[in-house]
């Protein structure tokens, strides 16, 4: 085989991200291992009542302000009690070695009508921490159905709006989340921004498949972030990545119901997004709308570089491999534009299973802004029930190994774009080899939602 961009082949096949070394974390196998050298913070000690009724929100408040001041503390939610918690800020910076210790439930109050104004898009944030353990058996649960019946996805007679996201960690570096189980969000279940060196693991995301926006986990603006053996079935995306994310790695990953894992959608509004070096390795999607889908909006600016979805399985997916630069997720028809984001260097492989559509593989690209570079190797998608095809626009790329459907459809980067049997391999002479630049900087302090 030849092909004259080999160094773009080797970077994808060789990227990886080190689950445990790069990240400079405190070990803490459990807190009562250790409880001897640990400050023990129970919200009980500060009047929670636990009784799913009573109101423990300034409870919760004063036991953060005292376990955040004091060096290894532990704030411990203990297990066998319902905790109601209104929308709440938690701030840092904290002393060294905080764990927070959830073993009871934390749930959120059922009528819209009440949310705190000021907070409308937050239930439980933390932000500005570093160094901080998330860990125990208990549940958070966002109680979100009159939510989820209120949405204009829902009823289309009811205006959009937002509504708030479970947990969000913000501007914040060597986080460990694990264990948690968090579901039934009024909006997005679990939101990662603006953070550096985050590491999740065994944590479960839970909503109904007919829940609209509750994306499991989003990840926004942040680099050096690992999700490993996580469960998650929502109504949205299992896994959604976004503007100025990089170094993110997603190991053992279970989804299903959802959207499956995007990365996207960027380019709203005119804006620029920018996303770069993300694997997937080992993941199992089952009754998902979409597999492995990276989305943009036109009109956007950017671009989507140096990404690979590796050894995975799929069952009864309807969109198992998608690029759509037509995204429109908007009650009136989004008009057509002709700038995009730019998307190159995707690789796909090991990605085997059954499929709902007949396109089992569509790269829907951008006639002004194609997309280039699109790897695919060792492709094995069927249709219980039919024939499959693999749909391509504006999409230039090359398959080695075996692919099927055939995607021939994919052409060379030369001006005739022939099409490139799957025995040979498509020239390349003019590749974007543009360093990776800085990643775009926040907007603004608010956290930017990209769905309705």
């Amino acid at each position: 085989m030849v092909y004259n961009n080999i160094g773009m082949l080797e970077e994808l096949e060789g990227f990886e991200i080190d689950e445990e070394s790069e990240v400079e974390l405190f070990y803490t196998p459990s807190w009562t291992s250790e409880r001897g050298s640990k400050v023990l913070v129970n919200v009980d000690s500060f009047g929670a009542i636990g009784d799913g009724i009573s109101d423990d929100t300034q409870a919760f408040v004063k036991a953060w302000q005292m376990a955040c001041a004091t060096p290894k503390s532990v704030l411990l939610v203990p297990p066998g009690r319902r905790y109601l918690v209104n929308a709440t800020k938690f701030k840092g910076p904290c002393e060294d070695r905080l764990v927070i210790q959830i073993d009871g439930t934390i749930v959120a109050p059922d009528e819209p009508m009440n949310w705190d104004p000021k907070l409308p898009r937050l239930w439980l944030d933390f932000s500005r921490l570093n160094g901080v353990l998330f860990q125990g058996n208990g549940v958070i649960d966002g109680s979100g159905s009159k939510w989820w019946e209120s949405s204009c996805k829902k009823n289309k007679s009811n205006p959009c709006r937002g509504a708030p996201t479970a947990v969000t960690i913000d501007s914040s570096s060597s986080v460990k989340v694990r264990g948690l189980t968090i579901q039934n969000s009024q909006q997005m279940h679990f939101v990662i921004s603006r953070c550096a060196s985050v590491r999740v693991s065994e944590v479960l995301v839970s909503a109904p498949e007919d829940s609209p926006n509750t994306d499991g986990i989003h990840i926004t603006e942040s680099t050096n972030v690992v999700l490993q053996d996580c469960k998650i079935g929502t109504g949205d995306d299992c896994i959604s990545i976004v503007n100025g994310s990089s170094g993110i790695k997603m190991k053992r990953i279970y989804c299903g119901p959802g959207h499956g894992v995007s990365i996207g959608s960027l380019g709203k509004d005119n804006s620029t997004g920018i996303v770069t070096k993300v694997v997937l390795d080992t993941a199992f999607l089952k009754e998902a709308t979409n597999g492995l889908r990276i989305k943009t909006w036109q009109g956007g600016n950017g671009y989507v570089r140096g990404i690979r979805f590796e050894n995975v399985r799929m069952e009864d997916v309807a969109n198992p491999i998608i690029i759509d630069q037509f995204y429109c997720d908007s009650p009136k028809a989004c008009q057509n534009q002709t700038s995009a984001v730019k998307i190159s260097e995707i690789m796909y492989r090991n990605i085997t299973g059954t499929t709902k559509s007949a396109k089992a593989m569509k790269f829907a690209c951008s006639d002004t802004v194609p997309c280039s570079n699109i790897v695919l190797s060792n492709i094995n998608l069927e249709k219980k029930d039919g024939t499959v095809e693999t749909y391509c626009n504006a999409a230039q790329g090359f398959g080695y190994g075996i692919i099927h459907p055939s995607a021939d459809c994919l052409t060379s980067q030369d001006k005739g774009y022939f099409g490139v049997g799957l025995t040979s391999i498509a020239e390349d002479n003019v590749t974007d080899r543009t360093d990776i630049a800085e990643l775009a900087e926040s907007s603004g302090d608010a956290i930017v939602h990209t769905e309705l």
